[in-house]
């Protein structure tokens, strides 16, 4: 029997880029001998009622071609059914694909390396929002600062990846104030106000920023980087080591690590793979290899 292998796609993502590339791909999938089905999602609701439909259909591979907006729908489809998911980026940010290896070469590379099938078992965090809500992500959390730049960078009309990330950082800076923040990594309490506190499963958010440096979605921990409250003119200084990661060498910065995070905040959204997931109260826990990630390079 050919191999099944799902699309979801994300038509406008990267301008539209993202519907090109699953055209191509989809046409190298079928010349290679495998069955494909394709998932339109116009939404991220959408987008995630699909996942789960293709899911159940119990596909050899779920691939996401869009960006990690759409990655994050795909997960929450395929987490704990033993379905493997593959990364196609075609978005702004594509952080997930670079944790987990960003495939290249022409479509029919790429088909190529869908239909090898190599897998690496990944684990996943599990978020439960205050009204029981849960959802899974693959990345990082972000609740504070860098939250609030998620929102005013997903309301402009330009997505420019990692330029727009620190061309709305900068705006948000002339209006942020410090949020009081409650976290607790696996009973261990920090309580004062920050800047802003990312629980990271991979090390990247906005375009390759190194937030949590350290952090291995496979290590079955979560890293946790708080960032005490600073002056404007600290934080502006502090900041661009993100790009390398050298933040956590900073005083005001504190690393934590742990199976389990809660985060109570007194304003503010989180952010998730960078999608808004809903404000805190909420906990995180790691689910220990709990996805099987296709492995796209060679």
């Amino acid at each position: 029997m050919p191999p099944h292998i799902a699309l979801l796609v994300n038509p406008v993502s990267g301008r539209r880029r993202a519907a090109v590339t699953a055209v191509r791909l989809k046409q190298a999938l079928r010349d290679a001998g495998a069955r494909v089905h394709v998932y339109t999602g116009r939404s991220a609701s959408d987008s995630r009622r699909m996942a789960r439909l293709a899911a159940s259909d119990n596909p050899d591979a779920l691939v996401a071609v869009g960006g990690d907006g759409l990655v994050h729908q795909a997960l929450q489809g395929v987490v704990g059914t033993g379905v493997p998911l593959a990364v196609v980026p075609t978005g702004t940010g594509n952080d997930i694909a670079r944790a987990f290896g960003r495939p290249s070469g022409p479509a029919r590379d790429v088909a190529a390396a869908i239909l090898r099938g190599r897998t690496r078992p990944a684990d996943t965090v599990r978020m439960t929002l205050a009204d029981g809500t849960q959802r899974y992500y693959l990345s990082v959390l972000a609740c504070g600062f860098d939250a609030r730049v998620n929102e005013r960078v997903n309301d402009s009309r330009f997505r420019l990846g990692r330029v727009g990330y620190v061309m709305g950082l900068l705006a948000e800076l002339r209006s942020f104030a410090p949020v009081d923040f409650e976290i607790e990594v696996d009973g261990r309490r920090i309580a004062e106000p920050g800047m802003l506190v990312a629980v990271g499963n991979t090390g990247a958010y906005g375009g390759g920023m190194l937030v949590c440096p350290d952090a291995e979605p496979d290590d079955g921990l979560l890293d946790v980087v708080f960032v005490r409250e600073a002056p404007v003119g600290r934080f502006l200084r502090l900041f661009p080591r993100v790009f390398n990661g050298s933040h956590t060498e900073c005083d005001e910065v504190v690393v934590e690590r742990g199976r389990s995070v809660t985060i109570r905040a007194a304003a503010g959204a989180a952010y998730a793979d960078g999608e808004r997931v809903g404000e805190p109260p909420l906990v995180c826990e790691v689910v220990p290899k709990s996805v099987e990630m296709l492995e796209l390079t060679s």
